[in-house]
């Protein structure tokens, strides 16, 4: 690999100041730079489309399932009686997919920014969505989430039982998404027993992102902590995922939630009852993350 981290017919993202990963691109299908920012979508052989923003990914069809699935089954599951669903972020569709597969779901409501990006991802990446925006559930809300959560719950029509933060990393519009302030804010639209999830990097090459987090919820949850997913092309170690509530989903025995899990008819590619328990289970440097 060169000085400049270039690598023709690569795509070679420089998240990280120490670490790059390279994914080869097969056929060059979108490719839209301006002077915020640079979109493109690539097939790679063995991730199938992918779409990187400034280079970083954002998401594979190949690996996709990991993600959305833990984000969503986990919070959702351990809760046992979620009605009302909030996402911020997710205009690829992939987390509204996999939360409207609850049956027991009633409403989703959808926070994305760019309208654009929703279009885009039904253009480009159909299979993330899978018809989700197509669900009479689903409210899509063109809007920025940081500003979203200050509403009060009577104009949204009351509080939500799973708040999803499906954000992108914390440089640029998704910075906000990071602050104690949000984190306050979408805790006050929780109704009781609600558990708020986060995405918050890779522990091993993001942990200051993730003891901020942490720290946040140490002060608002009675029940705060993160569990891991191990993503492959989310590079550098498993990614963890926070988790905040005031009720005691995190402890819902493993004959519990194989019972819930069967109930909902799921079929995963990556979650089962047994790795949502084990999620839980932090390796030391991970561990070492959290505020004291």
């Amino acid at each position: 690999m060169s000085d400049d981290r270039t690598m023709p017919g690569w795509a070679v993202e420089t998240l990280h100041e120490d670490y790059a990963q390279a994914l080869r691109i097969a056929t060059l299908l979108y490719d839209s730079e301006t002077e915020h920012q640079r979109l493109r979508v690539f097939r790679n052989p063995t991730f199938g489309r992918i779409l990187t923003l400034d280079d970083v990914v954002q998401t594979t069809e190949g690996d996709e399932f990991i993600y959305h699935e833990m984000m969503s089954h986990v919070p959702i599951l351990a809760h046992g009686a979620a009605r009302r669903v909030l996402i911020i972020g997710g205009g690829d569709g992939g987390m509204a997919r996999e939360t409207l597969r609850h049956a027991s779901v009633e409403h989703v409501t959808m926070v994305e920014i760019d309208a654009g990006v929703v279009e885009f991802s039904k253009t480009y990446l159909p299979s993330l969505s899978a018809g989700a925006f197509d669900d009479p559930r689903l409210n899509l809300v063109i809007a920025d989430g940081a500003e979203f959560v200050r509403r009060d719950r009577e104009s949204l029509g009351g509080g939500f039982d799973v708040i999803i933060v499906d954000s992108t990393d914390p440089i640029g519009p998704g910075e906000v998404l990071f602050t104690d302030t949000f984190y306050g804010r979408a805790k006050a639209l929780l109704n009781e027993g609600g558990i708020l999830v986060t995405q918050n990097g890779v522990p091993f090459m993001q942990g200051p992102e993730l003891t901020n987090t942490m720290r946040a919820f140490k002060a608002l949850f009675r029940d705060w902590t993160c569990y891991l997913a191990t993503i492959p092309t989310y590079a550098g170690g498993p990614m963890a995922m926070g988790w905040g509530t005031d009720g005691d989903a995190r402890n819902v025995g493993l004959d519990e939630l194989t019972a819930r899990f069967e109930r909902a008819g799921l079929e995963t590619r990556y979650y089962t009852p047994e790795v949502h328990k084990a999620a839980f289970a932090l390796p030391r440097y991970v561990q070492s993350l959290m505020p004291a």
